[in-house]
């Protein structure tokens, strides 16, 4: 009875135990269940849970900026006016370790290999073999990578969580783009203009870039380049009433996911950076600063003679197609340096100067790219009675095509000097800034009101909108409007003919400059070609420029190099492509009622009561301009003297361009 006793008592302990064991593995079966299934527990911070994104949400109106708008990426995205993605930053992963928690260093190293081909063995053989507590092993891993290496579940063996800067078009506006470093800090473009916004703002950064317009300008003047074996070339495309750009292309290019190998060349922004002379281009900031101050006129008639002034002789290309006296839209329509000289003489060299500072055209162009080049233009010490005559056609400056296209737009929108910028107007987000930056680089600025939609007497019956540019005054509307009709001109009648779009009534200039030289000297037969259009004429919308670095002549040329064989046709093929784009439609069936209202004739008529400038009444006669630059001269003399001997004059940003003995341009 004892031993039965004993024997249950025994039994009792038993189920004791068991039902203890059994409650004390059910809570652990109940807490992995928590752990894994029902609760898992996030990871250790440093290992692989920076990494993981959190579970994407179904967002019917979402977009691709949501999209991307990762919890581990800092860096906004860049996108164009449409939201199409110009530069996104990817999720990574820095790998590093702890040589001192390792056990084999070679058999780390091998596993490593498996999954990161490019790993130096020997070298991370080495640097796991030091009693380093930290050192880096791979930067810039993809999530794939990153996973499969903590799968091996190697002690000391960490991830740090980074970023990639990622271009999804490549070589689409890689110049604007510019770049980033190894930290993620722009280094050039606007991510460099913009890097404390980027990284302080997850909003994407949305620009004015279109970049279906683009491809297409890019398209576009690729082919030229090629066809002309041009060593360089450089398109934009602006809207000459809010200062936003379109597309703006320089070439060569390269991709901007490889902006660490890209040439020198490549990187360089020839549109904002390059400096060259504008050639005859710059007569329209001749005509038009003539115009506005009132000291020329329409009808007025300038000498189209060659002129010698001192060791200087200016000259036309081509002669035989115009009389010796043309009226000033004569020397637009066949671009008469000779004449524009004699304008430019008119307007004297205190005018012409102040015209041009004033029209921007002596600082950089305020535009969101740190690249943004300074002109070089004459010390006024230097701007004499040569000087007057050769930058009225466009020779001994040298301006970036930007400050052109910005000339080009102020003298056919009203009159407003706009501010060139690469953010879009309509984004919310960025609105304090741009004002901010409008304010900085353009001070006090008067608003005029431009209507927007064909509204001057097309006979569509359309409603104009309003829309309001923001900028310096510099032209009354007036003439502003009459230099739309000169430009017109230049294209139905003048040297811009093979501008020309259909429908869409293109006006602008040709310039052609010959180039400087290694050693100062011009380089006969190498040019710099350029054509500033804008179109619709009769409501001027978009500036589109195109200038080519020393095209070369073909058998469809038949030997020439100028502009009008060149610039200006690659501007009417992008016109033709890009309208539509552009929401502007080719308006072929009220063509003749819009070309008749926009003309004027080659040889206006003298108002009754007016005494027209030509033969016999030209204040612009070199002979009388070098008399009182003799005198200007004496009386600086006469006034160095009297300064202090050896006073040492200041560096100047500036730099004189000298002519060579003979100027041609067309």
């Amino acid at each position: 009875m004892r031993e039965r006793a004993h024997l249950e008592r025994m039994h009792v302990r038993l189920l004791a135990v068991a039902a203890g064991f059994g409650a004390l593995f059910g809570a652990v079966a109940l807490k992995l269940t928590f752990a894994t299934v029902i609760s898992p527990m996030a990871p250790e911070q440093r290992q692989i849970a920076p990494q993981v994104p959190d579970i994407p949400k179904i967002d019917p109106k979402g977009s691709l900026a949501g999209a991307l708008n990762l919890p581990q990426v800092h860096r906004a995205m860049i996108v164009d006016r449409n939201g199409q993605a110009l530069a996104v930053s990817l999720p990574v992963a820095q790998v590093y370790a702890n040589p001192r928690e390792l056990i084999d260093p070679g058999d780390v190293t091998k596993k490593l290999k498996s999954v990161l081909p490019q790993l130096d063995e020997a070298e991370t053989v080495r640097r796991l073999s030091t009693q380093k507590q930290f050192v880096y092993l791979a930067r810039n891993i993809t999530l794939q990578q990153e996973l499969a290496i903590n799968n091996f579940g190697i002690p000391g063996i960490y991830f740090e969580a980074g970023e990639r800067r990622h271009y999804p078009l490549g070589i689409v506006a890689s110049q604007i783009m510019g770049g980033v470093d190894i930290d993620d800090h722009g280094i050039a473009g606007v991510e460099r203009f913009f890097d404390k916004r980027l990284n302080s703002d997850k909003m994407p950064l949305k620009l004015s870039l279109d970049v279906r317009v683009q491809s297409v300008v890019r398209e576009e003047l690729a082919k030229a380049k090629d066809e002309f074996k041009a060593i360089g070339a450089c398109a934009i495309v602006m809207d000459v009433r809010t200062g936003e750009l379109v597309a703006m292309v320089s070439l060569p290019d390269y991709d901007a996911n490889d902006f660490a190998h890209a040439s020198p060349d490549a990187r360089f922004n020839r549109a904002v950076t390059g400096m060259y002379e504008p050639g005859s281009t710059f007569k329209l900031q001749t005509a038009a600063m003539a115009l506005q101050l009132g000291v020329a006129h329409p009808w007025d008639r300038f000498s189209s003679i060659p002129i010698r002034v001192g060791r200087f002789h200016i000259a036309d290309m081509k002669s035989d197609h115009f009389t010796p006296w043309l009226t000033l839209t004569e020397v637009m329509a066949y671009s008469s340096n000779p004449a524009a000289a004699h304008i430019a003489l008119d307007v004297g060299a205190v005018r012409q100067r102040d015209w041009l500072r004033n029209m921007g055209f002596f600082a950089p162009v305020p535009v969101e790219l740190p690249e943004a080049g300074r002109p070089i233009v004459p010390a006024q010490r230097n701007w004499g009675i040569s000087t007057v005559m050769t930058v009225g056609f466009g020779h001994g400056v040298a301006e970036p095509p930007l400050a052109i296209v910005r000339g080009t737009a102020a003298t056919v929108n009203g009159g407003v000097l706009v501010k060139p910028t690469l953010l879009d107007r309509d984004d919310p987000s960025d609105e304090a800034s741009t004002a901010a930056d409008t304010a900085q680089n353009e001070g006090p600025a008067s608003v005029v009101r431009v209507s927007d939609g064909r509204d001057t007497g097309d006979g569509t019956g359309e409603a104009p909108r309003v829309v309001t540019p923001e900028g310096t005054q510099v032209l009354s509307p007036e003439t502003s409007a009459l230099l739309r009709r000169i430009l017109r001109l230049d294209v139905t009648l003048g040297t811009g003919k093979t501008a020309e779009s259909p429908g869409y009534f293109v006006g602008g200039k040709t310039g052609t400059a010959e180039k400087i030289g290694p050693h100062g000297g011009y380089l006969k037969h190498v040019n710099i070609a350029a054509f500033t259009g804008i179109f619709p004429m009769n409501n001027p919308r978009y500036s589109v420029y195109v200038m080519l670095d020393s095209p070369q002549a073909t058998p469809a040329t038949h030997g020439w190099t100028t502009a009008a064989w060149n610039a200006a046709p690659t501007v009417s093929k992008i016109i033709t492509r890009v309208g539509p784009m552009l929401q502007i439609f080719p308006d072929t069936e009220h063509a003749a009622q819009i070309d008749a209202q926009m003309a004027i004739p080659l040889r206006p008529a003298v108002p009754r009561g007016m005494r027209a400038l030509g033969p016999g009444n030209d204040p612009g006669d070199p002979r009388a301009a070098a008399e009182e630059e003799k005198a200007q001269k004496k009386r600086a003399a006469e006034e160095a003297r009297e300064s202090a001997r050896g006073a040492v004059v200041p560096a100047s940003a500036e730099q004189t361009v000298r002519p060579a003995n003979t100027v041609r341009r067309g």
